[in-house]
């Protein structure tokens, strides 16, 4: 968390435990952090844009689609402290992208263990890398 305070200047727009989230608005960024074991290095989780509606993850699920990549719908899901709307692609590197809007703050990192997006990766096929979400 110190590395990237100092990197982008700014402190997280939320912390608990085990979890940051920075919210920077330039360049415009958002970027979680979720803590892993004191043994593993550090490495990335996914990507995520975030969007300002339902209507445009919407969007971008079909225009995803369309374009003939497979996508996963989460609709009302919590996860990373927030109720959320998302669609799930994968990159050409396997790399997990979602594209989410935040629909309200939440008091839990989950609500469902069955959310890809939360999902342990060792139990779930869909579940990117190894953890939750922005």
């Amino acid at each position: 968390m110190a590395f990237y305070s100092t990197l982008f200047g700014v402190e997280p727009a939320k912390l608990r435990d085990g979890y940051a989230n920075f919210a920077i608005t330039e360049p415009p960024l958002k970027l979680v952090l979720i803590q892993g074991a004191a043994s593993e290095d550090t490495r990335m989780d996914h990507l995520g844009v975030e969007v300002e509606t339902t209507e445009a993850v919407h969007a971008a699920t079909t225009r995803l689609a369309d374009a003939g990549l497979a996508t996963d719908v989460e609709n009302d899901t919590t996860c990373c402290y927030a109720l959320q709307d998302k669609v799930w692609v994968h990159g050409p590197g396997q790399e997990p992208w979602e594209i989410y809007v935040v629909k309200a703050d939440a008091a839990s990192m989950t609500k469902q263990k069955a959310d890809p997006c939360c999902a342990d990766p060792a139990e779930s096929e869909t579940a990117p890398a190894t953890g939750c979400c922005p």
